[in-house]
Order: structure tokens, then C-alpha cells, then sequence
């Protein structure tokens, strides 16, 4: 393989690099427990579940998906499939401050009396309107049942269960982004963008090159 040929594969590894560098999102998700207090039809009940949030870039949007690894609540009767539908706020903190709403399917199957409730998925829309570093956590959980409401409220001052670098839909453009920089990072693009050009105009060189040969003999 010639010199060029080679400095032009590595030219492109170095660019495809950058691209996925830069194009990688910041983000950090841990599992945390959150200690429910709960308010029910027959008295108060308390319950620790794990929480974990993730989340799914759409367009500017995030969808957040909150999932419950042990049962909160339980019910002294039978709740039949479909009897039970959970929702609950995930509160926003850090540069965007507020919350989302999140919910979730009725049970798929029923819930023996007396048995801890297992809360299915909850999902729900998140959009940015500053950009900057948030963080998600759980907040009230409300569980509706056979015509009765159940609130359980986190009673631990449980942390986030998920970090993100957000950037606004609607912001207006750095006017610094398109300046020229002289970092690594910006150097191994440019001049992967310069080898490419140099590699396109050679090839345009040796075609004419070609044909002009090609009439000369004719």
C-alpha cells in the first residue's frame, strides 16, 4: 500500500473517531432506593423499592422510562387484571428544574389480597428548555385501584437515579461554533477534511489526465 493510501485510511480512522467522540452524550444512571411512604384506603404503609430511570434521545426530546424493581403498597383484596393503573413525577433538578409526568399499563395479571403491588414501567416525555446538566428523580408514586387513590411519597430524600447533559430545542446558536479551533480534537477533523479533498481532487486530476490522453492518441 502506498504512503498516501495509508495516511488517507488513517486520515479517515482519525475523522470517523472525532465524529463519535463528540456525537457521544453524557450520561450517568445509577439504581437508587427510595423509602415510600404510602397513604391508602386503609391506613399507611410503607415500602423500600430500587428506582432506575433511563432514558432514549428522540429528536429534541427524551423519553424516560422509571422502573420499579420490588412491589410498593399491597391491597387486602384481590385487584383482577386491568384493576390497577400506576403513574407518577419524576422531579427535574439541575439547569431545567420541574418534572415530567410518567405512566404506566394496568396490571397484566391479577394481584393476590395482601401481596405487594409490582408497578409496571413508567414512561413519559422530556423536553428540554434550557441546556445544561439535569438530573431525574423519583417523586410521588399514585396507584388507582377498584375506584380508590393510594399516594405514596418518598420519605428519604433519595438522589437522582439519572444524569444528562440537555440541550434546549429551541436555543439560540453559540455564536463561537463556528469559529476555527487549534485543539487535537479539532486538528484531526480538519485535517481529515483536508485529505479527503486532497484525495477527491487527485482523482479528478488523473480522469482528466486520462481522457486527455485518450484525444492526444486518437
Amino acid at each position: 500500500m502506498s504512503y498516501q493510501k495509508r495516511t488517507a485510511l488513517a486520515l479517515a480512522s482519525g475523522l470517523a473517531g472525532a465524529v463519535v467522540l463528540m456525537a457521544a452524550p453524557a450520561a450517568h444512571a445509577t439504581v437508587v432506593d427510595v423509602n415510600y411512604q404510602c397513604k391508602t384506603p386503609i391506613g399507611d404503609k410503607a415500602a423500600v423499592s430500587p428506582i432506575d430511570i433511563k432514558s432514549v434521545k428522540s429528536g429534541s426530546s427524551y423519553k424516560l422510562t422509571m422502573s420499579f424493581q420490588k412491589g410498593v403498597s399491597s391491597s387486602p383484596v384481590e385487584l383482577g387484571k386491568g384493576a390497577m393503573s400506576p403513574s407518577a413525577v419524576i422531579k427535574v433538578g439541575g439547569a431545567d428544574p420541574g418534572q415530567v409526568q410518567v405512566a404506566g399499563a394496568a396490571n397484566s395479571a391479577a394481584i393476590p389480597a395482601n401481596s405487594p403491588i409490582k408497578i409496571s414501567d413508567l414512561s413519559g416525555t422530556y423536553t428540554p428548555r434550557k441546556s445544561g446538566k439535569v438530573d431525574f428523580t423519583a417523586g410521588v408514586l399514585t396507584i388507582k385501584a377498584l375506584g380508590t387513590t393510594t399516594t405514596c411519597t418518598p420519605s428519604n430524600n433519595p438522589g437522582p437515579s439519572l444524569s444528562l447533559d440537555v440541550k434546549a430545542g429551541g436555543s439560540a446558536p453559540d455564536a463561537n461554533a463556528a469559529l476555527p479551533k487549534t485543539g487535537p480534537l479539532d486538528s484531526a477533523v480538519a485535517l481529515g477534511t483536508l485529505g479527503g479533498t486532497v484525495l477527491l481532487t487527485g482523482a479528478a486530476g488523473v480522469l482528466w489526465l486520462t481522457r486527455r490522453g485518450q484525444r492526444a492518441t486518437g
